[in-house]
């Protein structure tokens, strides 16, 4: 089963994302208990996936099955990612600003430039 939230894209209800991983799932009730995903609920309760949650889940699966990582270390290891993402997109933001008080002075330096070339 799958919802569509206007807006947000489509949602996947457990067993599809159980089915989707090869897991059963009462494995994604337990990745939710270790506050490992978040999935949404529905009116009724039901626990609904996005595509990120199902990203997030695979990488869960490739942690453990592929690297042996116990899940308190897939635990520590995604909050280290989205930690790093964050400080990489703040200083992509600061890197941005910077580069255009740059633009705005190499601007402000060729007027004054020009002012004093036409004077002489």
């Amino acid at each position: 089963m799958s919802i569509r939230f206007e807006g947000e894209g489509l949602f996947f209800a457990i067993g599809v994302v159980a089915e989707r991983l090869r897991v059963h799932p009462q494995t994604l009730r337990h990745y939710e208990r270790l506050g490992l995903v978040k999935p949404r609920r529905s009116k009724g309760n039901v626990r609904l996936y996005s595509h990120a949650d199902l990203e997030r889940m695979e990488q869960i699966q490739r942690l453990v099955n592929d690297l042996g990582v116990n899940l308190a270390g897939v635990e520590v290891i995604l909050n280290l990612t989205e930690r790093m993402e964050r400080l990489q997109e703040e200083m992509e933001q600061k890197l941005t600003a910077q580069q255009e008080q740059y633009e705005a002075e190499i601007a402000r330096l060729k007027g004054l430039l020009q002012r004093v070339t036409r004077n002489y």
